[in-house]
């Protein structure tokens, strides 16, 4: 239900925006100059650190870019940084990839602090994302492999300080000592409305014009706002739906933030898709959510019309657009549920196959060093089990390995930690940590590589809450591993199933291992896992870490998890109308 911000391009078919997961690309980076996460900020607070800031949003759009392509358009995204005293980068948010655009107006929104106090300078840089990279998430894009088109700075005072609230700055490349004008990128901040107002709306056409001339129209639809300057900016795009000249286009929800309020008006496009970025206008039509509820009270249409060549004339069209429904609702925060006495619980699962390498060798990723330095796996488990416990009241984990021949010889996929048959639980992060220890003496590293054992295990686990209607535990299992999956099949089929329940996986790898089925797994590409009988994951609970970029100080575990953590929560939560527990009723 609703749209799901997807970091992925596949070809611009998928839905960008709107209130439901992510509406802000933000990474929380602990500092000043960045954006705000929900997770950290109540982790901070609990300890008195209170931070005084003002929750801004950033809206991005550029125009005339460079041309890198050579047989179409470049595919534009732009990356947001704070610049530190020390003149180094810290990564804010990255857009979305448009396809195909010389002048795009991005629809994600970088979410960022704006502190009176302080000085924050803020550096935009944009790159055409290469062809071969369109099926991978942003966030996982090396921006090292991606063509530069340019890069601006400015202060977030500039900005928030200019009457319409617009920069509008120049790109140049120093890179290679070119300063003419690359093109420009506009930059436009708003407030972030504390308001949790939302609505969900169901959008359906008829009669839409056919501009393909081998097939139907290709339809979707772009919100826009209009803002005090006159100008508009993309909120929200529904999916594609290919061959289509009556669509109906799954519900969306729009956030106060987005909407500004009933009577500001909105410009609803509904567009022909094509793949090399020309996308045909079928029709538009200027309404409020107010004018929308209307439509729906009324269960008429409204007619879509087109601009004329002459000036002040307009076409009205006969396609028209519906509005099947219109619901205002509340959209409470992660932190709503979090601070009211929601708890995440946490579990954890250790790879135990051969191929990290004898624990005794130095080399080995299982290796405990004397010195006290930890390993992969231990960095993993206390960055996030510090994190994770905090949210945790009674702080007791379960925790399994799998992969090792264990006690009685033969080989688990799903052995408790501690050793203890019918106990897999342990006392804290500290707890974690020693079963894992003594484990590496009691356990023969064997293999394969199975995750659907211990995911079964821990669904089972989430099953039960459900089943005693605890609405208020949600569980997150942190699977650390090094290896390449063999029941790749199983474990998607494992991961459907627990896309019902209140659970979050987590991945870590660690190692140099190929990756590449762990991308498959994290749906950040915007395609849900399917399973063997074609049943489709209801949402994305997976969310993939590889270690070495964290050693490559590109991000950390703990980031990682609380990255999409909140976001999944929500998805879970939100369409089950389960609502904060001093909300409930009993």
């Amino acid at each position: 239900m609703g749209i799901c911000l997807s970091g992925d391009i596949r070809g611009g078919k998928q839905a960008v925006g709107g209130a439901q997961g992510r509406p802000t690309e933000s990474h929380n980076n602990g500092g000043g100059g960045g954006a705000h996460n929900d997770a950290v900020d109540f982790f901070f607070r609990s300890r008195g650190l209170h931070a005084l800031f003002t929750q801004i949003e950033l809206s991005l759009s550029a125009s005339k870019l460079r041309d890198r392509d050579i047989t179409s358009k470049s595919d534009p995204m732009a990356v947001v940084y704070a610049k530190k005293r020390e003149g180094t980068l810290e990564e804010i948010g990255r857009t979305e990839v448009i396809m195909n655009s010389l002048n795009p107006a991005w629809i994600v929104k970088i979410s960022i602090a704006y502190q009176f106090e302080i000085v924050q300078p803020l550096v935009f840089h944009v790159y055409d994302v290469d062809t071969k990279y369109h099926n991978v998430s942003v966030k996982m894009l090396k921006l090292n492999e991606q063509d530069f088109l340019g890069e601006a700075s400015c202060y977030l005072s500039e900005i928030v300080t200019k009457k319409n609230r617009t920069s509008t700055l120049n790109l140049h490349d120093k890179r290679n000592g070119v300063s003419r004008n690359l093109g420009t990128l506009s930059v436009h901040a708003e407030e972030t409305v504390a308001s949790k107002s939302a609505v969900e709306i169901s959008f359906r056409c008829s009669q839409l014009e056919n501009v393909d001339l081998f097939s139907k129209s290709d339809p979707f639809l772009r919100i826009s706002r209009i803002v005090e300057s006159g100008d508009s900016i993309p909120i929200c795009k529904t999916e594609v739906i290919n061959n289509n000249l009556n669509p109906i286009w799954r519900p969306i929800t729009l956030s106060m933030q987005q909407y500004g309020s009933k009577e500001n008006p909105l410009i609803i496009d509904c567009f022909d898709f094509n793949t090399i970025g020309n996308h045909v206008l079928l029709g538009k039509i200027q309404k409020s959510v107010a004018d929308l509820q209307k439509l729906h009270l009324e269960q008429s249409g409204a007619n879509f019309v087109l601009p004329s060549v002459h000036r002040n004339h307009e076409k009205v069209l006969e396609s028209q657009l519906f509005v099947d429904k219109c619901i205002e609702k509340e959209q409470y925060t992660f932190l709503d549920y979090i601070s009211s006495g929601f708890e995440l619980n946490f579990m954890v699962a250790v790879d135990f196959t051969a191929s990290n390498g004898n624990p005794q060798n130095p080399n080995s990723l299982h290796y405990i060093d004397p010195s006290g330095r930890l390993n992969s796996y231990q960095q993993a488990i206390t960055e996030v089990g510090e994190v994770i416990q905090f949210y945790d009241s009674d702080k007791r984990f379960p925790a399994w390995g799998f992969g090792g021949k264990t006690f009685n010889n033969t080989v688990s996929h799903c052995f408790n930690l501690n050793g203890i048959p019918n106990g897999y639980e342990v006392e804290g992060v500290d707890g974690i940590m020693a079963a894992y220890a003594s484990a590496l003496h009691n356990v023969a590293l064997a293999g394969p590589t199975l995750f659907g054992p211990v995911i079964n295990m821990a669904a089972q686990i989430a099953g039960q809450s459900v089943s005693h209607h605890d609405k208020s535990k949600y569980f997150v299992l942190l699977i650390v591993t090094d290896g390449v999956l063999t029941d790749l099949q199983e474990t998607k089929d494992a991961l459907v199933r627990a896309s019902d329940l209140p659970l979050s996986i987590l991945i870590v790898g660690v190692g140099g291992a190929d990756f590449t089925q762990m991308e498959i797994l994290d749906a950040d590409n915007g395609r849900r896992l399917e399973s063997s009988t074609g049943r489709i994951a209801t949402r994305d609970i997976v969310q993939f870490v590889p270690m070495r970029e964290v050693h490559g100080g590109r991000n950390s575990a703990v980031q990682g998890l609380l990255e999409e953590l909140p976001g999944q929560f929500l998805t879970y939560v939100r369409p089950r109308d389960i609502k904060p527990c001093n909300l409930q009723v009993v």
